[in-house]
C-alpha cells in the first residue's frame, strides 16, 4: 500500500485542509511555497496518465474549493501533477501540489542541458 493510501486510511497522519467523500487535501511536509498543499483522490490512481474522466470530474471542483479555503483563488495559485520518473512523480498515487502564498518562479530545466527545448 502506498504512503498516500495510509494517509487516507488514517494509519499516517496529516495537516488535512479539505475532505470529502472522494478526495483529501493535506499540506506539503517539504513545501516548495508559502502555500502548498497536497491534493489525492481517495481511490488509488498511479498518475495522471491512469485517471478516469469520473474522477476528474470530483478533484476539479474539490481543487476550487481548496484555493477558496486557502484565499488563494483570487490572487492565484499554481496546479502541477509529475507523471512518472522523468516527470518527476516520487509517490505513485495520483496527486496535485497546489502552490501558491507569494509570486512563483518557472525554472524547469532538465538536468541534462541537451534535452532542454
Amino acid at each position: 500500500m502506498c504512503i498516500f493510501c495510509k494517509i487516507v486510511n488514517g494509519e499516517i497522519p496529516s495537516n488535512k485542509v479539505l475532505e470529502s467523500e472522494d478526495a483529501l487535501a493535506f499540506h506539503d511536509i517539504n513545501p516548495k511555497a508559502p502555500i502548498h498543499v497536497l491534493v489525492i483522490p481517495k481511490e488509488h490512481v498511479e498518475s495522471f496518465h491512469q485517471v478516469t474522466p469520473d474522477i476528474m470530474a470530483k478533484l476539479t471542483p474539490f481543487i476550487q474549493e481548496v484555493a477558496k479555503k486557502l484565499c488563494i483563488d483570487k490572487s492565484g495559485y499554481r496546479i502541477v501533477t509529475n507523471i512518472g520518473k522523468e516527470g518527476g512523480q516520487e509517490v505513485p498515487h495520483l496527486h496535485f501540489h497546489i502552490l501558491g502564498g507569494a509570486p512563483l518562479v518557472w525554472d524547469h530545466r532538465s538536468a541534462d542541458p541537451h534535452k532542454n527545448i
